[in-house]
């Protein structure tokens, strides 16, 4: 019997209007740990996006080999199997793997080939179970960058990604033996999953970047999928699932369950699953919109400083007016309360004949932006074609980011 732990989408270093997250990243650090030990975890899988940026700073990296280094030290057998996700560098992921692998550790980074073949060897990590015998093996793919399928004779992206995971998965399942699990770990939109309203960054072509659950033959006892934030299973098949991302990384994943993944395999198959909730370490509230006296009224109703992290606080104001002592009483209401204020968004009654105001920046999307400002210019919508290219474009900005 074999014993993995899911989890996916850390996001380590991530901004959030200004302020770090570092408490709330060690936080749910510390008790993952504590749950690999309780639940004697054999094998810990995560599924990308492990940081937030492809340049993380110095903090968001000791955070996490920190606790590599403590997980090695607390269960020396366990496997630890990690893959870059598309906010990640795949060779900055891949730069300590020599140093990782002392600690039972594997980091997938990005596809290589050898001889114009991809090098499948790299990618089948084996597991053993609490005895020591090799029960299983993870199929690990990292985020596939449209470079990574182009220029292989592949007629798009889609044609060279199945491709890639059907080459990758027959050579993994002429690999194992009868008794010996298969669990595939990825980093992608997988058709029909559920997204937030701005956290994922969308992946690859416009609406071309979602891939098929049908990517993972039935021989896979387990999909371990990573990139969406919210957790759940896809094409209704318990076995593929995100386990999604431990904190909220937007207002607009306030409400999601905090979770991660656990799963038994014995004699090659899954035979029994659960989650496990994370404990809420920092609350995250909205209050409005509303009008001024309702919003104020909300405020003063908020408890003491009763928590052990001060929770982050957006608020919206209904005005027919500008209101200059706005922002002070607000701040009155908030003196001794356990909130961080994070925003204050102000909504003004229009005619249809106004124009809308223009979004925050730190509250929309590049794509966002762009379908706003096209629609402006040109009176209508930008076509199919046009968000395929923007998207595009604004891949390739994201991957020379990337100091590989």
């Amino acid at each position: 019997m074999l014993t993995f732990l899911h989890t996916a989408d850390w996001h380590l270093g991530q901004n959030f209007h200004g302020h770090d997250r570092h408490a709330e990243h060690r936080a749910f650090l510390d008790w993952l740990l504590d749950t690999l030990n309780r639940e004697a975890i054999d094998a810990l899988l995560i599924a990308g996006d492990i940081f937030d940026v492809v340049n993380p700073s110095l903090a968001a990296q000791r955070l996490l080999y920190d606790f590599i280094l403590k997980a090695h030290t607390a269960r020396p057998a366990m496997d630890i199997v990690m893959i870059a996700g598309n906010h990640d560098s795949g060779a900055r992921i891949e730069l300590p793997g020599p140093l990782l692998e002392r600690l039972n550790t594997h980091a997938i980074g990005q596809l290589h080939y050898l001889d114009g073949a991809i090098d499948t060897d790299r990618l089948c990590v084996p597991l053993t179970d609490a005895a020591g015998r090799q029960a299983a093996w993870c199929v690990a793919i990292p985020f596939l960058r449209p470079s990574d399928v182009s220029g292989r004779g592949y007629s798009d992206y889609q044609a060279g990604a199945r491709a890639v995971h059907d080459d990758i998965f027959a050579r993994a399942l002429a690999r194992r033996a009868p008794d010996e699990a298969l669990i595939a770990m990825g980093h992608a939109h997988l058709k029909g999953g559920s997204i937030s309203e701005h956290s994922e960054r969308p992946i690859v072509i416009g609406g071309e970047e979602s891939l098929p659950a049908s990517l993972f033959p039935e021989d896979i006892a387990y999909v371990a999928m990573g990139h969406l934030h919210k957790p759940q299973r896809v094409d209704h098949q318990d076995r593929i699932r995100y386990s999604g991302s431990p904190i909220p990384l937007d207002l607009s994943e306030r409400h999601y369950a905090r979770q991660v993944c656990i799963g038994k395999l014995d004699q090659g198959h899954l035979v029994h699953q659960r989650s496990i909730a994370i404990p809420d370490h920092t609350p995250m509230r909205r209050i409005g919109p509303a009008s001024l006296p309702e919003v104020l009224a909300e405020l003063d109703a908020l408890e003491q400083d009763t928590a052990a992290s001060p929770g982050w606080l957006d608020v919206q104001v209904m005005l027919e007016g500008p209101c200059l002592s706005l922002r002070a009483d607000i701040d009155a209401r908030l003196t001794g309360k356990p909130w961080r204020l994070v925003a204050i968004q102000v909504h003004y009654p229009r005619s249809d004949k106004q124009a809308p105001p223009s979004p925050r920046l730190e509250d929309t999307t590049p794509a966002a932006l762009f379908e706003a400002t096209w629609t402006h210019h040109y009176g209508s919508a930008p076509d199919a074609t046009v968000l395929a290219d923007f998207h595009a474009l604004a891949q390739a900005v994201h991957d020379s980011e990337d100091p590989a």
